[in-house]
């Protein structure tokens, strides 16, 4: 018995536009992580607060993407008997907890003048962390639409 969601060609093909999409995001993410991180030793000059300002802003589009898009398509396609469903259910809880850290560190960074760099690279490296796991239960959650 194959777990997954049965989709009509033109659901699979938005599936695959999605998840490609979310590909895309996901390596401007990293990208854009790479960039801040090798700022170090951070300061408060406008090159630290541009790049991060435009990291966050990435960041939220991409967690955004695959907390409502990814999710939203696996639990509007699934047939409530589907194993998928089942599956997406479990994994769900994970995704959001990395959903939510990357929301606090977005609260925490994007503000301009305000914000303080004290933290932030230990901040950084607990958000890698974060995504790398994340990356993981996106792609199980893609192969659930796929399959």
């Amino acid at each position: 018995m194959s777990i997954a969601v049965q989709l009509n060609p033109e659901r699979k093909q938005q599936a695959h536009q999605l998840i490609a999409e979310l590909q895309h995001e996901r390596q401007q993410v990293w990208f854009l992580y790479c960039h801040v991180a090798a700022l170090m030793p951070f300061s408060a000059n406008p090159t630290v607060r541009k790049k991060l300002a435009r990291f966050s802003e990435i960041l939220i589009d991409y967690v955004s993407l695959g907390h409502f898009g990814i999710c939203e398509c696996l639990f509007r396609d699934a047939d409530s008997q589907d194993p998928a469903l089942s599956a997406a259910e479990q994994i769900y809880p994970a995704l959001s907890s990395t959903t939510d850290a990357a929301v606090s560190f977005n609260d925490k960074y994007e503000g301009g003048a305000a914000i303080v760099l004290d933290d932030l690279k230990q901040d950084l490296s607990a958000l890698g962390e974060n995504l790398a796991k994340r990356i993981d239960l996106e792609d199980r959650l893609c192969e659930l639409m796929l399959q």
